[in-house]
């Protein structure tokens, strides 16, 4: 609990007998032995979830707990034994109790009483709420729903006495009693055998929920014991920042979310002492119910931050938690109101909190870093975030929308460097993938890119120096190139895709054991990598003559994308120089030849010969360039 006297983030707890007084007239006795039993009840989940009585005056009481999760699991227990335990009774004899459960702020004194605007919540919320019913605020729903087996009906805006605001409602239904445990047999558990119940349930739940919605994508295995919390290399802690839930109420806004959560994972990757697990890797959370336990253990990371994100107008409201993924416990929370103009200074005040909780030390440099957003244009930043979400489904229709939003965001701030970085990525790709003519830009797309990387390297961001090293190595500039890929990972420390460009141009530059270590770094960081990086491990284990593990990461790189351009090609040089595989490289050079013919007219720039094909592999070595064709020419590509 927090020293006396301060302000500071709870949750709380607040309940009150429905119909008490009625009761009471009709049975003192009786009445008056329910409410000793419902007591005993309530302060047995209270301490079994972690939470602290603060009073239990008449039939009231009042509760408050570290973590959202652990109030709404005791509410929920107590309402599940409080039934189990009233079963017998007729319904118009029964003592039921209302619960209310919010996060925010409280005061408490020296004696021990609490009291603020977060208690007032609770209890309002608590005289919303049916007999035998919980209602909790949208805090505690946006940071508990994916979290607890329980669904909440929205309740919607309610007017409550004595609080300015609207309080957005939600009732919680509650799951099946064996979530709880019987307490006919159980009637006090330990807390590691609870514990172990509640997370074997919510893991088997899930799993069901995503299988259901989300196969085949793959869902981290539970265990019933906890492995030690994951430490970084180096003891640095690491943390992954889960998607933050868009609590607008408009699926458009989404982007919005999507954009703070990628942000202030930039910003917390600028952080030497920290490691910051990759967006790939978080983002495959999205959506989905999880145990950060889990995702913990699946990721490495010893801590996790997530929270919600609501916009409505210029109003953007931002709770955020970050959480222990080795106990499930809080270390920090707390909510943010403000204007969109003043959404820089709120990442800025979330990012220095969690570095602030977990004792890492900001240099001088790094603060700066931390504090440069590129842009003081709302706006424009807001725009950006548009394109950025159209961007990252790589479509050619969705690159169209992306230009227009890129471009739109240049213009009202003709100084953005990102707006200019995600210009040239941009156009660099639809380069490298014929797309030009399929979205009528009729010009020179290279032109294109090396013109808007030209206004993004005057105040450059670690993807204008990303974009930069791929177009030097194009270029057979190698020596540049790594410099370039150097200057983005010095930028951004935790950047998965500054080691995947370092390892690209090391590998073409005929260093590939530095490549190696550059890429599989990047796997530590991003575990849920996409193809690209299994290419980059194959391109460095071709180049260290490894032929069996190149074929096995390159096979890896197109399960998990089956139209890689790159690890197609390659893949067949391995097949052609490792022998005895010529008919699993004929196989992959037909459905290569049966791509090309769904491209119509546009295969034609890019035909399956050696030359053709080599244009794309630019060594700097001879020999190497000649290993490469020579593969091809075994694996039956004509000159």
């Amino acid at each position: 609990m927090s020293e006396a006297g301060k302000r500071h983030l709870a949750a709380i707890l607040a309940a009150d007998g429905a119909g008490y007084s009625r009761l009471m007239e009709a049975d003192e006795q009786g009445t008056m032995a329910a409410l000793e039993a419902a007591r005993g009840i309530f302060k047995e989940q209270i301490e079994e979830n972690h939470g602290h009585v603060i009073n239990m005056a008449g039939d009231s009481v009042l509760a408050l707990f570290d973590t959202a999760a652990g109030a709404v699991t005791a509410a929920l227990g107590a309402q599940q034994r409080l039934d189990a335990a009233s079963s017998g009774v007729p319904d118009d004899k029964r003592l039921r109790f209302r619960i209310g459960v919010h996060l925010g702020d409280v005061m408490q004194n020296a004696d021990g009483d609490v009291h603020g605007d977060g208690v007032n919540i609770a209890a309002r919320l608590q005289s919303l709420a049916v007999a035998g019913g919980v209602v909790v605020s949208d805090a505690v729903r946006g940071a508990v729903k994916s979290r607890i087996a329980a669904k909440f009906d929205n309740l919607g805006a309610q007017r409550v006495k004595n609080i300015a605001d609207p309080v957005h409602a939600f009732a919680v239904v509650a799951p099946t009693a064996a979530h709880f445990g019987s307490p006919q047999r159980m009637s006090r558990p330990t807390r590691r055998v609870a514990w172990i119940a509640c997370v074997a349930i919510l893991t088997v739940v899930g799993l069901a929920l995503a299988w259901k919605y989300f196969a085949p994508v793959s869902t981290p295995t539970a265990t019933a014991t906890m492995q030690p919390p994951a430490v970084a290399v180096g003891g640095k802690p690491s943390i992954a920042v889960l998607p933050f839930d868009n609590m607008s109420g408009d699926a458009d806004k989404a982007y919005f979310a999507d954009g703070m959560t990628e942000d202030l994972i930039t910003d917390l990757s600028k952080v030497g002492g920290l490691v910051v697990l990759a967006r790939n890797s978080t983002f495959q959370y999205k959506g989905k119910a999880h145990d950060v336990r889990e995702i913990g253990k699946a990721l490495n990371a010893r801590y996790v931050l997530e929270g919600s994100v609501r916009r409505s107008g210029e109003t953007v409201r931002v709770n955020a938690q970050l959480i222990d993924a080795g106990s499930g416990a809080h270390v920090w929370a707390d909510r943010y109101d403000g204007q969109m103009k003043e959404i820089f200074g709120l990442q800025d005040t979330i990012t220095r909190n969690v570095v602030k909780a977990l004792a890492v030390e900001l240099t001088q440099d790094e603060s700066a870093r931390v504090a440069q957003r590129g842009t003081g244009n709302v706006q424009a930043y807001d725009v950006l975030l548009k394109g950025w979400e159209h961007y990252l489904k790589q479509t050619p229709d969705e690159f169209k929308a992306a230009i227009a939003d890129f471009k739109k965001a240049a213009e009202i701030d003709p100084t953005y460097g990102r707006a200019y970085a995600a210009l040239a990525a941009i156009h660099w790709e639809i380069y490298t993938r014929y797309w030009g003519s399929a979205l009528g830009l009729s010009r020179d797309t290279q032109a294109d890119a090396e013109k808007y990387l030209a206004k993004a390297m005057k105040d450059p961001t670690p993807l204008a120096h990303e974009v930069a090293s791929a177009m030097l190595v194009n270029s057979q500039q190698h020596t540049e190139a790594i410099a370039e890929a150097q200057r983005a990972i010095a930028s951004d420390p935790n950047d998965a895709d500054g080691y995947v460009a370092l390892a690209n141009a090391l590998s073409f530059a005929g260093r590939p054991a530095e490549a190696l270590e550059a890429v599989e770094k990047a796997m530590r960081l991003n575990p849920h990598y996409p193809s690209s990086y299994a290419y980059q491990r194959g391109l460095a284990l071709f180049g260290l003559s490894r032929l069996d593990e190149a074929a096995a990461a390159l096979e890896r790189a197109i399960e998990i994308n089956r139209d890689d351009y790159w690890s197609q090609r390659l893949l067949l040089a391995v097949y052609g120089l490792r022998g005895g595989r010529r008919d699993d490289a004929e196989r992959l050079a037909k459905s290569i030849q049966s791509s090309n013919e769904k491209r119509g007219r546009f295969a034609a720039y890019d035909p399956l010969t050696i030359r053709g094909v080599s244009f794309w592999y630019p060594f700097a070595k001879a020999e190497d360039a000649k290993r490469f064709a020579n593969g091809l020419a075994k694996a039956g590509i004509p000159e």
